[in-house]
């Protein structure tokens, strides 16, 4: 019974995670192109500020279920190539670890101070990217079947 439970809390989160990097990537690039170079920045704070908020609660939610939902299928991982199932399952947890790795990176550039307006902008559009590869390969692990 706590499966599907799981399953939509993940769900849920990883539309809100998807959602806010979309908005940012997409919408939000370009609106802010007619913005005065003032009022860029005082949006650009309160946007990442707002972001990060809501994003870290968010994350729990999405790694946590995506974790918990993973053990429930330990048996399938444990032979990934064995089944289309397993195999669509791994590649969907090594691309949410390369989006921990691209954090870590992000992390490390701020920390740094080596993180420029290219770069942030790679890292969002790279991180998006990944998380539509995540959700393509979601849907096709229950389609895929062989």
């Amino acid at each position: 019974m706590m499966y599907p439970f799981l399953l939509v809390t993940h769900l849920l989160a990883a539309i809100a995670f998807i959602g806010t990097l979309f908005f940012e990537v997409v919408i939000w690039y370009r609106a802010r192109e007619q913005l005065t170079d003032t009022a860029q920045s005082t949006a650009d704070r309160a946007i990442a500020v707002r972001s990060r908020k809501v994003l870290h609660g968010v994350v729990v939610l999405l790694y946590g279920a995506g974790i918990a939902l993973a053990w429930q299928h330990r048996g399938v991982l444990s032979q990934p190539l064995a089944s289309s199932f397993g195999t669509l399952l791994s590649l969907k947890i090594v691309l949410a670890l390369s989006i921990i790795g691209h954090y870590l990176l992000l992390a490390y550039w701020l920390k740094s101070a080596r993180l420029t307006v290219s770069r942030a902008s790679w890292i969002r559009r790279s991180i998006l990217g990944h998380m539509v590869m995540i959700v393509i390969l979601a849907k096709a692990m229950f389609y895929w079947q062989g």
